[in-house]
């Protein structure tokens, strides 16, 4: 079995590893720079690499489109001009389906066939770098195949996903957009106006960026992502994302309406709602959005205790993302957060500390 992935980063990096090294199972990488398909092979992540779409893509039995979702069309495009191995596989990993959906739909690809992707997994980290064998472990693994799809085409899919560990969903391409529109590019949309907002208020106020730390700086974090990459996805999802944002514009004209009246019930019984919906969500599932892995460990402000915190951790191998000391003054103990990129880390460094004697919150 050939497997083409064209785009060898965070995603396409990791379904590589995930394949690679299977019996009978060949990964080649595409990339249109030479440097990168020359990084690809020396880091082990493919068995071999080209920068010709041709060579990558004329024999393959699967290819996944791991390229921003702008350019999606383009490469279907260019795959549906060539004689691809019949019975061939094209998927995506965009987290737009409807619309690359039916492009290809539309296309034809002579004896091949699309299957839109989307798995729901990431990290704060991007490139083939970041590629990890673990990164979709656990993880909603949405396919979106048409009425046309063949369902032994499907079910082959879905049998080699299987090696990534994934949680497969078979989903309508428009309802995947609808759901993920709504629990992912509209919260991004959201943190990017709080943020700007913010930021207008601090030009004629710095004490606004002074203040804004901790829980904002935490609740707004997916304002700092990829504004190329979020172009195209709101573009991509228009539709979609105006039904939203008009959807979103009436919750907050109630909140205007509560503020208005006075009616301090209601507004509590909106938070009451909320917070009885937040409740039933799972904690540790992968998802759109990355989890963050994080506790809080009281330490007293003695010198080296933040190097001795962080030395017992490696020694017993915990992987730690981030520390911040959020305060540490003579009278107060200091406040020592610690990120993790795993669930089984933050485990990991909970029991360890808690059984060193510190007091760790979550």
């Amino acid at each position: 079995m050939r497997i083409a992935i064209f785009g060898v980063g965070l995603i396409g990096g990791s379904l590589a590893l995930c394949f690679k090294g299977k019996p009978g199972v060949h990964v080649v990488g595409h990339s249109i720079n030479r440097s990168s398909t020359e990084k690809y092979v020396a880091r082990g992540v493919v068995d071999s690499a080209t920068t010709s779409l041709e060579e990558a893509a004329l024999d393959a039995d699967l290819i996944f489109l791991c390229v921003p979702v702008g350019r999606l069309e383009e490469y279907v495009d260019a795959l549906s001009r060539l004689p691809l191995k019949r019975g061939c596989i094209i998927t995506d990993v965009g987290s737009t389906k409807a619309s690359v959906v039916r492009h290809a739909d539309k296309l034809g690809l002579q004896g091949a066939y699309f299957i839109g992707g989307h798995p729901m997994a990431g990290s704060e980290r991007s490139g083939v770098e970041a590629a990890s064998l673990h990164l979709l472990e656990n993880a909603y693994y949405v396919l979106t195949p048409t009425e046309n799809t063949p369902a032994e085409q499907v079910n082959k899919l879905e049998g080699l996903l299987k090696c990534t560990r994934a949680r497969v969903v078979i989903a309508d391409a428009v309802q995947h957009d609808d759901i993920v529109g709504a629990i992912s590019h509209l919260p991004h949309m959201i943190a990017v106006a709080l943020v700007n907002q913010i930021a207008g208020y601090n030009e004629s106020n710095d004490l606004y960026m002074r203040l804004a730390a901790g829980g904002f700086r935490d609740i707004t974090r997916i304002a700092s992502s990829d504004p190329v990459i979020w172009r195209d996805i709101l573009l991509s999802n228009r539709e979609v994302m105006l039904k939203l944002v008009s959807d979103w514009q009436e919750r907050m004209d109630r909140f205007s309406d509560l503020l208005r009246q006075e009616d301090g019930d209601g507004i509590a019984e909106e938070f009451r709602t909320a917070g009885l919906f937040r409740s039933q969500l799972p904690e540790r599932r992968k998802g759109m959005i990355t989890s963050l892995f994080e506790c809080y460990v009281d330490v007293p402000d003695h010198p080296g205790i933040i190097g001795k915190i962080a030395t017992e951790l490696g020694h017993a191998k915990i992987n730690l993302s981030n520390l911040q000391i959020i305060e540490s003054r003579e009278d107060v103990p200091g406040i020592l957060r610690l990120s993790f990129r795993q669930a089984e880390d933050l485990d990991r460094a909970t029991a360890l500390l808690t059984s060193s004697g510190y007091d760790v919150h979550m």
